[in-house]
């Protein structure tokens, strides 16, 4: 399952870079979890979680972003804040990249400010 993960993330990083992010970090770890990719968008340091859903599923992929998943996000990037002083002062947004539909065909979306935090 890690390996696929991985095919979503680098897909979402090409598609942020192809808008103009640049990445900062990627699979970023720490005691509440992973934060998928860590992106530069102009000052804001943007933290994107990344989904996909198969199209036998049926469920968007987004909704599965809900409350604890949010908080442990958060936690996650205050932990990153703090280990990265030179980013504490940058305005901060949680994005996320939700793919659908089949592997060789998946629909993308991509929503800035998915959540608020800060």
């Amino acid at each position: 399952m890690r390996t696929l993960g991985a095919v979503w993330e680098r897909a979402a990083q090409a598609e942020l870079e192809r808008a103009g992010l640049r990445l900062v970090a990627r699979n970023w770890q720490c005691r509440y979890g992973e934060i998928d990719l860590i992106m530069r968008d102009g000052e804001a340091l943007v933290f994107v979680e990344v989904r996909y859903r198969g199209a036998a599923s049926g469920e968007d992929p987004s909704a599965s972003i809900g409350p604890a998943k949010q908080r442990r996000l958060i936690r996650a990037a205050e932990l990153f804040l703090a280990a990265h002083p030179a980013f504490a002062q940058d305005a901060c947004r949680f994005d996320s990249v939700a793919f659908s539909g089949s592997a060789d065909a998946a629909a993308c979306r991509w929503e800035r400010s998915a959540f608020d935090a800060f």
